[in-house]
């Protein structure tokens, strides 16, 4: 399957889940980047339930190509802090860190950010990783 029909797929899913946003997504064009922008704003609008196995299969595939093709850096070939070596500083593209956790600011209610394609760090981490992922965390939070 080529990369515009998996994403394709993907929206069909989650527009069948959430009807109130298909003729908003009509408007997309189908092309690849289009296609993309709207799965990532209905990743974002959609609320922490669970998914489907083939859903989260087909994510898992459009998700790890997309990730090859970034690369990964791995977060303990990194320099560790002066101040601690237990930490790393880093500056770049957080979605192609290989780490055992990240820190971020999150917010208040530790459901991350609902604006569509909105450019903050709350949007970043969850969209290069599975919803599976973000919707389990954000369910069985760690700090709760």
């Amino acid at each position: 399957m080529e990369r515009l029909e998996q994403i394709e797929a993907l929206n069909q899913i989650l527009l069948a889940e959430m009807p109130e946003y298909r003729a908003q997504g009509e408007q997309f064009p189908r092309e690849e980047g289009a296609q993309r922008r709207l799965l990532r704003s209905l990743m974002n609008l959609r609320p922490p339930v669970p998914l489907d196995p083939d859903f989260l299969a087909a994510q898992d595939a459009l998700l790890s190509a997309e990730t090859a093709e970034k690369g990964v850096v791995d977060g303990d070939a990194l320099v560790p802090t002066q101040a601690d070596p237990r930490l790393v500083l880093w500056q770049g593209d957080i979605t192609r860190l290989r780490a055992d956790a990240i820190v971020n600011a999150a917010n208040s209610a530790l459901l991350g950010c609902f604006h569509p394609c909105h450019g903050c760090i709350d949007n970043a981490i969850p969209h290069s990783i599975t919803q599976g992922f973000t919707w389990s965390s954000k369910i069985e939070c760690c700090c709760t």
